[in-house]
């Protein structure tokens, strides 16, 4: 279905009858954020592509914890006070009145919650909090973003900057950058998401299963769902016999097993399905 045309309503109302009666979980990924200014990895609203740092080079150097650090802290302003956008908002809307029971999310800047939704799973976490490698402190990303001030008084924060996919900006160079540290241990610290290469907490993602449970429908919002985690909740809902709908500007992996496919920016669905459901 392409919802592109003025009769999105007509167009969307097949879309409504199918999920009449269903308490809807929400699966959604890059793709809804890119209208609040953070670019995917892939597919429209990308940024220019880039290899994603992984768990293992993060760990193994400590060189390229100066270039993650230091890149993610020149685009922190900008992703940080990045603001929900009607996708958002609408899936907060339809929690509200009771039409969902829920958002499994693999973004990491927290916008669900920034929107007013309450019941909100982050499979790979959030970059608003950090964690210390050595003893376990968490530390907000705005206290860290300030000690990454206060060690380097050179640095030069730009007002505007070219966001990658993770919040990030290429640094030229990382030289004399002096790295955060644990004002417990002076451990090394590490943003509270899930990199590339490593696994989704085994209770994060039972949660994220039984969020699912307590739906009876589900709507993939913003997906492409090349990554492991997406289809993991695609298949459970497979299993359940779930009516499935995915809202997606790209083919998705898993298109051959929904319902119904919506290209189309979820910032325009979504809405339009909220005021259908409601």
């Amino acid at each position: 279905m392409n919802a592109s045309t003025p009769s999105l309503h007509a167009q969307l109302e097949p879309v409504a009858e199918l999920l009449s009666g269903h308490r809807i979980a929400f699966l959604t990924g890059a793709g809804l954020s890119t209208d609040s200014g953070i670019p995917a990895y892939r597919g429209t609203g990308s940024a220019p592509r880039r290899t994603p740092i992984t768990v293992q080079t993060f760990l193994g150097s400590e060189d390229a914890q100066r270039r993650y650090w230091l890149g993610g802290h020149l685009g922190w302003r900008s992703f940080g006070t990045a603001a929900a956008n009607p996708g958002h908002r609408a899936i907060a809307g339809l929690e509200q009145a009771g039409r969902s029971a829920g958002v499994i999310t693999q973004n990491v800047d927290g916008l669900h919650l920034a929107a007013g939704s309450e019941r909100v799973v982050e499979l790979h976490g959030t970059m608003r909090a950090v964690l210390c490698l050595r003893c376990g402190q968490t530390f907000s990303r705005d206290a860290v973003a300030a000690q990454i001030e206060a060690r380097n008084p050179w640095l030069d924060v730009p007002d505007e900057v070219l966001l990658g996919p993770d919040g990030d900006v290429r640094p030229e160079t990382t030289e004399g950058f002096a790295l955060p540290v644990c004002t417990v241990c002076a451990g090394p610290l590490k943003p509270d998401v899930v990199f590339f290469g490593e696994f989704i907490p085994a209770e994060r993602f039972a949660t994220a299963e039984a969020l699912l449970r307590s739906g009876d429908a589900l709507i993939v919002a913003g997906s492409s769902l090349v990554v492991n985690s997406g289809i993991r909740i695609i298949d459970r809902a497979r299993r359940r016999g779930l009516p499935i709908v995915i809202v997606n500007l790209e083919p998705t992996r898993a298109d051959a097993w929904a319902a119904a496919t919506i290209a189309a920016s979820t910032s325009v669905v979504l809405p339009a399905l909220q005021e259908l459901l409601t």
